[in-house]
């Protein structure tokens, strides 16, 4: 279900304005905000109770998107990632020096993903920006995988929850070391 302008304005003045909202993605829903506000970071990891050292995950709809919080890799390299994208596929690449340590944690990787989904690509083309992404959910609670499951996990504390269906995978995104290839997390 595309997202209309009307909704992609009001999406964008919350996101400026500090908002946290939530979207569905490939697997699950996700908690998302402005990569460079840190009070909105903040926030999320307060609503999910989760520890600052482990870091997020930036979604966009293009690698371009994320050229200001990483550094490519060797051509070599970079030829596996963008085989994987759009996808469920999760890199770690090294991050640059304006990423907020709110982002990488105690890790000087940033998780990054070039989402398939049709939402989440509308969305993050509408703001010419990356946003922050992490399953909907506290720490040790199964991940939402509906806007109703997210009301319900978070009630009134989530700025945006945009209703649309996730995709079919039953399990969050793949994480890859970008420089090795090696998996981390099995999607």
């Amino acid at each position: 279900m595309a997202l209309t302008p009307w909704q992609l304005r009001q999406i964008q003045r919350s996101i400026l304005a500090g908002g946290v909202i939530a979207y569905p993605t490939e697997a699950v829903y996700g908690l998302g905000c402005h990569p460079d506000d840190t009070q909105a970071i903040q926030r999320i990891l307060a609503l999910k109770q989760r520890p600052a050292e482990k870091g997020l995950i930036l979604i966009a709809s293009d690698w371009q998107q994320f050229q200001p919080y990483v550094h490519a890799l060797p051509e070599s390299q970079m030829k596996a990632i963008h085989a994987s994208w759009p996808g469920p596929v999760t890199w770690l690449l090294p991050a640059t020096t304006r990423v907020s340590p709110w982002l990488c944690g105690i890790h000087t990787t940033l998780a990054v993903r070039v989402s398939s989904h049709p939402q989440v690509q509308q969305l993050c083309r509408a703001l010419g920006h990356p946003l922050v992404s992490t399953s909907a959910n506290r720490s040790g609670q199964q991940p939402a995988r509906s806007a109703l499951q997210v009301r319900r996990y978070f009630d009134q504390t989530v700025d945006v929850i945009i209703a649309g269906r996730c995709g079919l995978k039953s399990k969050p995104s793949e994480i890859r070391d970008g420089v090795s290839g090696r998996i981390i997390r099995q999607g």
